[in-house]
Parts: C-alpha cells; sequence; structure tokens
C-alpha cells in the first residue's frame, strides 16, 4: 500500500493547493486547546511535514457534520473569507475558503461560498437565514498579517460549545489522511452543489437591521460627523451600507485605511483594540473634517472601538465596559418607548459574560427584566440567548469586554432567532444614532457614560493584566 504522502502527491493539482495546506492546516497542533474557543489561528508553519494535516481537519468536521446532520446533503453549510494573502506562498483566505469547499462537495453536501470578501457577521446570519448545518468564516480577526485562521458556527448561527467542540476535535484526530478527492479546488467551484449567497445575504442583512432603527427622523437631519476606518479589512462599504439603512449621514473614510490590503501598512497591529495607536490616522482626518466621534474594526469588521473628541479638545476612547453600557441603557429605552406595558419585561432578557461590567445587571435591576451572566467567550452568550429566544423570550442586547482589552468588545441584538446575527452592522448605527440624540440635546457620549455610573451608584472598571 502506498504511503500517505504518495497518495497525497499523486492527487495534488497544483502548487496553490499545496501552499494553503503549508500555510492552514497545520492548526491540528491547535485542535485540543484552540478549537474549543470555536476558531482557529496560528502562524503560517515552519515545517512542510505538517502539510497533510489540513485536509485531515477539514475532512474531520465534514465528518462530525455528517454524524450529526441526517440532512447535511440537504441543508449544507456557508463558507466566507475576509481579504488576507500571504505572499509569496500564493495563499489567501479567498484560495482557503475555495479548498475548504472543495472538501464538502467531494462528499455531495451543498456549500454556500461566498465570492466576494465578506464581514464575519455576515456567516453566523446566512447559517440562520438559510437554516443551515454550520458555517465556516476564514480570517484571522485582529491578528497580525502573518496570521489566518477560522471561526466555526453552528446550525443556530452561534459559535460551537461543548459537546461538540470535543465531537469535532475527535472526528479530526481520526481523519488525519486526507481524502485525495477533496484537494481539486478547480474542480470544486464547477460543481452544481456550489452556490453564492452574497447578493441574498447582503440584502436581507441590511434588511434585518432595519428593523431596529429608532428615531429616524433625527437620523436623517444629523449634523453629527463621524470618522470609520476599515484599518484595511473588509468593513469599509459594510459600515457605509449600515449608516444607509438607517437613514445616517454617511461616515469620512480614512483614505489610507478603506481598502483592504493585507500588509496593514500603516498600523502594526490591525487591532481596534490598540486604541490611539491604530486610530491616529483617524483623528487626523476627523480634525480636518471637523468630526467629533470615530469609529474602527477589525479586519473581519466584528469588533467595534468607539472615541469622541470631548469639550477640551482631547480624544477618549471608550471601554468595552463603557460602551456595553451606553448600548444597553439606548437599547432599552428605545425598547421600553415601544413596548410600555410593564408586563412585557419579564420576557426580556440581557446578558454579559462574567469577566465584563456588571452594569447591565444593575440596569436590570432598576427597570425590572432580567439579566443573565454566562461564562467567558461570545460563544456562551450566544448559544444562551438562542435558548431564551426559543422559549419565547427577547434577549435585547448582550456583550463582553475581554480580560485586559479595554476596546475588545463583542455585542449583538435579538429580536428574534432569524435577526440574532445582525449585531455588528446595528452596532455602528446604534452608537452614531445615539451620538446624533444625545447632541441633539447638546450632550455626549462621556457625558451620559459619567450619568450612567452616577445614577446606578458607580461602576468601577479595573482590569488584571498577566
Amino acid at each position: 500500500m502506498a504511503n500517505q504522502y504518495e497518495v497525497l502527491a499523486d492527487h495534488y493539482p497544483s502548487s496553490s493547493d499545496y501552499e494553503f495546506l503549508y500555510t492552514l492546516i497545520t492548526w491540528i497542533r491547535y485542535v485540543q486547546s484552540e478549537f474549543r474557543q470555536s476558531s482557529v489561528c496560528s502562524l503560517v508553519p515552519s515545517s512542510a511535514e505538517r502539510v497533510f494535516k489540513l485536509a485531515g481537519m477539514v475532512d474531520g468536521f465534514c465528518c462530525y457534520l455528517e454524524q450529526t446532520f441526517g440532512d447535511l446533503k440537504e441543508r449544507g453549510v456557508v463558507i466566507g473569507y475576509d481579504a488576507r494573502a500571504h505572499p509569496p506562498s500564493g495563499g489567501s483566505s479567498k484560495r482557503f475558503a475555495s479548498l475548504a469547499a472543495a472538501v464538502f462537495t467531494s462528499r455531495g453536501v451543498p456549500v454556500h461560498l461566498f465570492s466576494d470578501i465578506t464581514p464575519t457577521p455576515f456567516v453566523p446570519f446566512t447559517v440562520s437565514h438559510l437554516s443551515l448545518c454550520a458555517g465556516i468564516m476564514i480570517t484571522a480577526s485582529h491578528n497580525p498579517k502573518q496570521d489566518n485562521g477560522y471561526k466555526v458556527y453552528w446550525e443556530n448561527g452561534a459559535q460551537i460549545v461543548s459537546p461538540h467542540d470535543k465531537g469535532i476535535s475527535k472526528a479530526i484526530e481520526g481523519n488525519l489522511e486526507p481524502w485525495p478527492e477533496s484537494w481539486n479546488a478547480e474542480e470544486a467551484l464547477k460543481s452544481p452543489l456550489l452556490k453564492d449567497p452574497y447578493q441574498d445575504v447582503h440584502t436581507q442583512y441590511f434588511k434585518a437591521i432595519q428593523k431596529l432603527c429608532h428615531y429616524r427622523d433625527i437620523n436623517k437631519s444629523s449634523k453629527v460627523k463621524i470618522v470609520h476606518t476599515s484599518v484595511h479589512g473588509v468593513g469599509h462599504t459594510f459600515v457605509q451600507s449600515a449608516f444607509k439603512a438607517f437613514d445616517l449621514p454617511p461616515p469620512y473614510a480614512v483614505e489610507e485605511q478603506k481598502d483592504p490590503d493585507p500588509e496593514f501598512p500603516t498600523v502594526k497591529y490591525p487591532n481596534p483594540e490598540e486604541g490611539e495607536g491604530v486610530l491616529t490616522l483617524s483623528f487626523a482626518l476627523a480634525e480636518k473634517e471637523g468630526a467629533s466621534v470615530v469609529l474602527a474594526n477589525d479586519p473581519d469588521a466584528d469588533r467595534l472601538a468607539v472615541a469622541e473628541k470631548q469639550e477640551s479638545g482631547l480624544w477618549r476612547v471608550f471601554s468595552g465596559n463603557e460602551l456595553g453600557a451606553l448600548l444597553g441603557w439606548w437599547l432599552f429605552s428605545c425598547w421600553k418607548q415601544q413596548n410600555p406595558e410593564a408586563a412585557v419585561l419579564k420576557n426580556l432578557y440581557m446578558l454579559s459574560s462574567t469577566v465584563s461590567s456588571k452594569i447591565l445587571r444593575a440596569i436590570a435591576l432598576k427597570e425590572g427584566f432580567h439579566f443573565e451572566e454566562t461564562l467567558t467567550g461570545f460563544k456562551w452568550m450566544g448559544n444562551r440567548a438562542k435558548e431564551l429566544i426559543d422559549q419565547g423570550n427577547t434577549v435585547l442586547f448582550a456583550f463582553e469586554e475581554a480580560i485586559g482589552m479595554h476596546n475588545n468588545f463583542y455585542f449583538f441584538f435579538h429580536t428574534s432567532s432569524k435577526e440574532q446575527q445582525t449585531a455588528s452592522a446595528a452596532s455602528h448605527a446604534s452608537a452614531s444614532r445615539q451620538t446624533s440624540k444625545l447632541r441633539s440635546s447638546r450632550s455626549y457620549l462621556l457625558k451620559k457614560t459619567l450619568a450612567l455610573a452616577h445614577f446606578l451608584h458607580h461602576h468601577k472598571q479595573k482590569t488584571n493584566c498577566p
């Protein structure tokens, strides 16, 4: 019997496929520790011997889905990707996504493969919108340029938790020898099992977030100037569309960082957590245009940083806990106006993780709705929110502030199970329309933050870093 290396060589179609395997599949060494975090990220591998483990990883995931879903070949999966690339290897997130799709189509599984770069929230939204079994997003999120990885979403639109994380890991370990027929991305792209969901999802996503818009008249007449940076990622057109969906004036885009660029030439780390280090160009543009608020995304557009110019002329970058307080207060205020009956509070929830501020709990105690705390990680909030929604409840808002990362801000809005992944775009618009509303009454985001802290008897933020 031919050994594994000989079998793979016989079926290897191109050097590009080799680079894909060389770059990504070595993540197998991270399976036990990182796959259970619902995402896998690593540096470009240094040893070619690990190249043969990637296909086994994707094959293993496909096997687990086959074992779990009897209707996998009817429902299928979705795969999205960001703009990362790894010259001179020739690998890229797009190439990686195509080869991942080849694994599924070779097993007769329909794949909804986006034809263009997408923000991460599009993938879980597509899972819910099309009732798919799972979703994969090829991205390294806010990591340095040499990294790549992927995030996995389950049929409920949330990231995976136990027992699926352990089950997937076990399936991967049992499929370390790749299926030879799954290596040919060129054939996969011709498969009738492959569909492009981009246009439909783009339309439905922004249609869904319009339902979260309040004070549309104020939005239309807003004079507040806002700057946005996508930090060389995929967020520019996404955020512009979100502002349009809310009838807000379009934000000024930081020209040097507007277009996707896998080299991230203007920043050391493409991470809004870095605060002023990432926002230097944004502040300069804001000063030039007279803008008072800056919004920043990470490269896959699922993180948001917000900064506001104060009356002193200095810029204040808000922490995740502060943004959680502001957006939680804002959303409840809007919801309460539309639902004045006290009885409906019994089915209203907000969530945050154990490492986050307890300010939502304080708001819940004062207002009479429910608050729940989850384990650390957005996946826990997403899964718990879906459980509550399936029980007939409304989960209005959830957020997490990661340990030691003041601008690491994850959040989402839930009004129904089909709208659970409209968060990222809605958050940009919510922060912007909240600013417009406050400025119309001659107030500031920071002033509102301080007022909330005082009203709720102060909430002290303390971060411990290792």
